[in-house]
């Protein structure tokens, strides 16, 4: 009974529901900038580029046979996937500078 009672002391900090919320907020934007770069930045990156979707971007190592699907190296989708990150982080570098300036200012 000691380790649920530790574990309960343990879930009810405020460190952990906190903890929590985070990742649960963060999996949400994460969703909204996949969203952001797959339907509203790359479509007009591929206009420019002279009309390459860039999820149907990808190299055929073996192509389909009547047992097996084709094996492919999904390079656009990864492309989205760098570019979904770089903002990702970005925001986050956004958001920990704010946070240390505001620090600064009550020190």
């Amino acid at each position: 009974m000691q380790i649920l009672k530790e574990f309960k002391e343990f879930a009810v900090k405020g460190n952990a529901i906190d903890m929590a919320v985070g990742i649960v907020i963060g999996a949400g934007f994460g969703k909204i900038v996949s969203s952001l770069v797959s339907d509203i930045i790359m479509p007009p990156v591929g206009l420019l580029l002279g009309g390459v979707d860039f999820k149907s971007l990808k190299l055929t190592l073996k192509a389909a046979t009547a047992d097996a699907p084709a094996v492919t190296l999904n390079y656009g989708q990864f492309i989205n996937t760098v570019i979904d990150f770089l903002i990702i982080a970005f925001a986050i570098f956004l958001v920990v500078k704010g946070i240390n300036t505001l620090k600064r200012k009550a020190a």
